[in-house]
């Protein structure tokens, strides 16, 4: 089967790679030259573990291409997926410009049957939008096919998904979509099939729900460290409740990235144009908003005023195995640390050039422990791997304090201090080493080494 994905971005690029890796004849149309220009020589845009390796071996077997041109690809199509952006405005509704774009070009380019498929993520409505801009009476249906991509496991969430959704109201439509997945159908992936408006919902209900997941969590973090308890355990013997599962219940800096922010903001945006509402999902952006705030309090009250001092940040993407900065946590910590006069020395395996190019005040490090050089406090606020087995005793004598924030809770506090650290963390109390006395700001009688 023929499949035309409108979009290079980081959906398009994985729909149509692992299209392509289940057999079908898949073009990827970009209107940005410079882009398809990349992908055809082979060089990927955007980091995602596997992906490169996915489209080289795609196009060398002749069935993933790249194009500018929209009319040759979607004529030869059975399925039109649009897969563009549809960022955030302002008041957090979704901009459609794009898709509206995309939309405007197949209706004045339909040859035959197709099945126009949104994958981007699109508010209730959209498919109605979409089918009012090709127009009525044309041959064509309009399918909701949701992403549930994870950046840094997009290849193994799109092969090995927990589910695939369908939206249409078109039979034919619905079997060309089951058609497409058939290895998945064949692996026993749950199939659910809707129509478009509910599938729409789904997305942007799942995303909400997990971002809930975060914020409730992170605030269980801080009620721990008032009370004495231990939100790892806490966490743990939530999680081992199968009604609540463990998944989404590790605390942290706060949510970012390209999904959980802009699919909040654009729930509370679609509650508020219904007349319904959704305080639950108000609350949850509220609660990542002040927790940000309390991770620069955090290293603060280990720091100490941050002005004239040096502090080592590791980790500048949202999460681990991607380059995407977008509403990083991590990026509120370096930005309210350099507003108050600091030195920040960082490091990030992958983010560092897209970092670079905003915030040139950082200084940029090749690795983590160039960064500890002569820092007096080092804070970890990405999960990397390579971040999960730091050498403590090479730290100890490079950071000017010992002093180690963990705002991923990778370690066992006492592991930390048992190397002569001083480790605070999230919802645990601090590990103090107890051999050499040294200065900690608010805190007196205490014994470091």
């Amino acid at each position: 089967m023929r499949i035309c994905v409108v979009g290079s971005g980081y959906v398009g690029l994985v729909t149509g790679a692992c299209l392509a890796d289940f057999g079908m004849d898949v073009v990827c149309v970009d209107q940005d030259e410079s882009k398809v220009a990349q992908l055809q020589a082979g060089r990927i845009p955007i980091y995602e573990p596997g992906l490169g390796t996915l489209v080289a071996k795609n196009e060398e077997a002749g069935r993933l291409s790249f194009t500018t041109e929209l009319g040759p690809a979607l004529e030869a199509a059975a399925a039109v997926f649009i897969a563009v952006g549809t960022p955030p405005r302002e008041d957090g509704s979704s901009d459609l410009r794009y898709v509206r774009e995309v939309a405007q070009g197949i209706g004045g380019r339909l040859n035959s049957y197709k099945a126009i498929v949104t994958k981007s993520t699109v508010p209730v409505g959209t498919g109605r939008m979409i089918e009012e801009i090709i127009g009525h009476g044309r041959t064509f249906s309009v399918v909701s096919n949701p992403e549930f991509l994870r950046e840094g496991s997009a290849i193994e969430d799109f092969m090995r998904p927990d589910r695939l959704v369908i939206g249409s109201r078109d039979q034919r439509a619905t079997d060309i979509m089951l058609d497409i997945y058939s290895p998945l159908r064949a692996r026993g992936v749950p199939i659910v099939v809707t129509d478009v408006e509910t599938a729409e919902m789904i997305k942007y209900a799942s995303n909400s729900f997990l971002a809930t997941r975060i914020s409730f969590i992170n605030e269980v973090a801080e009620l721990c460290e008032r009370t004495g308890a231990d939100v790892q355990v806490v966490a743990h013997g939530m999680g081992l409740d199968r009604r609540i599962g463990p998944l989404f219940l590790r605390p942290g800096p706060g949510f970012g990235g390209s999904c959980f922010p802009k699919d909040t903001r654009a729930m509370v945006s679609m509650a508020r144009e219904a007349g319904a509402s959704a305080e639950i999902v108000e609350a949850t952006l509220a609660v990542n908003r002040r927790i940000q705030e309390r991770m620069l309090g955090k290293i603060e009250s280990v720091l100490g005023d941050p002005r004239g001092r040096t502090v080592a940040l590791l980790g500048l993407s949202f999460k681990p195995d991607t380059d995407d900065i977008r509403e990083s946590p991590a990026l509120f910590v370096l930005d309210q640390l350099l507003a108050r006069g600091a030195e920040v020395r960082v490091y990030d395996p992958a983010a560092m050039d897209k970092a670079r190019r905003i915030r040139p005040e950082a200084v940029y490090c090749g690795d983590q422990y160039e960064a500890a050089e002569g820092a007096d406090l080092l804070a970890i606020l990405t999960e990397w791997n390579q971040f999960r087995a730091l050498e403590f005793g090479r730290l100890r004598k490079l950071l000017r304090q010992p002093r180690v924030v963990d705002l991923r809770n990778l370690y066992e506090p006492e592991r930390v201090a048992a190397e002569g650290l001083w480790y605070s963390s999230l919802g645990r109390a601090d590990a103090v080493p107890e051999s050499k006395p040294v200065a900690v700001p608010g805190v007196s009688g205490v014994k470091a080494s």
